[in-house]
């Protein structure tokens, strides 16, 4: 049970929203946290198929997720872990490659056999490269160009970052792609929890409530404000509750919407930058492709950029015993394809997907079940110098503290770092409330 008097109350239930919550009611606060989708979990969300429940959007673990693996473990879910070695493929031009071992490197024939060793040697030493170098200043493109060479970067690197990115890929600071490489140092092991996410999210719930938190779903926010140093949360039905401090975990244009017109929103200070978006698309087939977990495409003719067959690394008894495929396209919530009715947008990527693997003979009638997913905020589109301008977690002198994905550059946005920025949230308002335990 709460013994605090000092009341927190935390606006967006995804995986920063729940760690910061897990964390603070743990040591006896008062909190509170508010979701509005009927789900908790954000990125994390989760959808029923048969008899399973299915993640919308594909996730792993990586070794290197310290944070992560740490809460997994103070929720008594260490050994619902495990970890298997995966493999990467590339598809460039409708062709399919492995692209794993410095033999598949030297055998990649998109690129020529100069080209080839570069590329191996580049990537190899990429991390030492880096440093010491002003990173956060230096647009990717003008980097890669250099370390790999102008065709190297026209012909793969500059669709592969423009796939995430769209035409904003050749802009984004080297710092951001040097992050997420120490990351992905071991990407040939890849870690998964028994029951995905919904797992982790049931039990971090769990244990929330058990420390006498309160999380309440279904419930939209419609104004944040302070008034003579209270904090006051007024929900979409009216309803209003008043606190110490706001933890916001929702992404900044949705805040800004929450405090329009009142003094928070002249004390956020941050630019109108712009947001990548997603839609997903999950397949299940009655056989396999290639085993493969991660495959970029490139210039191949499909609307999606990548193919991930999530059943290299979870059991495909986990989908019924089916196999599981990941589509994407990342894009802005205001294109046209992210407002595309998703029965059309499955009926065309099954026929591209189809066409891709049209030499292992996939079929129609393989595909046994499509869904499609969306979401309009995954990260922010980071422009150059974007470390001297990131916001701060207090904002101005209020009582409302940020922990968005605004804020997890440079390191990359995945469940890890949602945790680890829960962690600094709260670790800033200790600092500023010696209540808060």
């Amino acid at each position: 049970m709460s013994n605090s008097s000092t009341k927190v109350v935390i606006i967006g239930g995804g995986i920063t929203g729940l760690s910061a919550a897990f964390e603070l009611a743990r040591a006896g606060n008062n909190v509170t946290l508010v979701e509005a989708d009927d789900q908790l979990g954000g990125q994390g969300t989760f959808f029923r198929s048969g008899a399973r429940w299915v993640d919308r959007f594909y996730h792993c673990q990586m070794p290197t997720d310290d944070y992560l693996l740490k809460l997994i473990d103070d929720l008594g879910l260490a050994d619902r872990m495990y970890w298997k070695p995966t493999h990467m493929g590339f598809i460039v031009d409708g062709v399919r490659y492995p692209f794993n071992t410095p033999m598949d490197v030297m055998q990649f024939k998109p690129l020529s056999f100069i080209q080839r060793l570069r590329f191996g040697a580049v990537s190899l030493l990429i991390r030492r490269l880096g440093k010491g170098l002003d990173l956060d200043n230096i647009r990717i493109e003008d980097w890669f160009s250099k370390l790999y060479s102008r065709p190297v970067w026209e012909k793969i690197l500059r669709p592969l970052f423009c796939s995430k990115f769209g035409p904003y890929g050749g802009n984004l600071p080297a710092l951001y792609i040097w992050q997420r490489l120490g990351r992905e140092s071991n990407v040939a092991k890849r870690g998964y929890i028994n029951g995905g996410l919904k797992s982790f999210i049931d039990a971090i719930e769990s244990k929330i409530k058990s420390f006498g938190g309160t999380v309440l779903t279904k419930t939209p926010v419609r104004t944040i404000n302070e008034v003579d140093n209270q904090m006051m949360v007024e929900l979409d039905d009216g309803q209003k509750i008043e606190c110490d401090w706001v933890i916001a975990t929702i992404p900044i244009p949705l805040l800004r919407e929450t405090i329009d017109g009142t003094g928070l929103n002249s004390m956020l200070r941050f630019p109108d930058i712009p947001y990548q978006g997603v839609v997903n698309a999950i397949f299940f087939l009655s056989r396999p492709l290639e085993n493969r977990y991660w495959t970029p495409v490139v210039n191949s003719g499909t609307e999606f950029d990548g193919v991930v067959e999530m059943t290299e690394l979870v059991e495909k008894s986990q989908y019924n015993g089916l196999h599981a495929v990941y589509l994407m396209k990342y894009c802005s919530r205001d294109s046209e394809l992210f407002h595309e009715n998703n029965s059309r947008i499955s009926q065309r990527w099954s026929e591209q997907l189809i066409e891709l693997y049209n030499d292992i003979n996939l079929k129609k009638e393989d595909i046994l079940e499509a869904h499609v997913f969306k979401a309009p905020f995954i990260e922010p589109v980071y422009p150059l110098g974007y470390s001297k301008i990131k916001p701060d977690f207090r904002v101005g002198s209020s009582r409302l503290i940020l922990a968005t994905t605004a804020q997890i550059y440079p390191s990359v946005t995945s469940c890890n770092s949602s945790v680890k920025l829960a962690n600094e949230a709260v670790a800033c308002l200790r600092e500023n409330d010696p209540s808060i335990q």
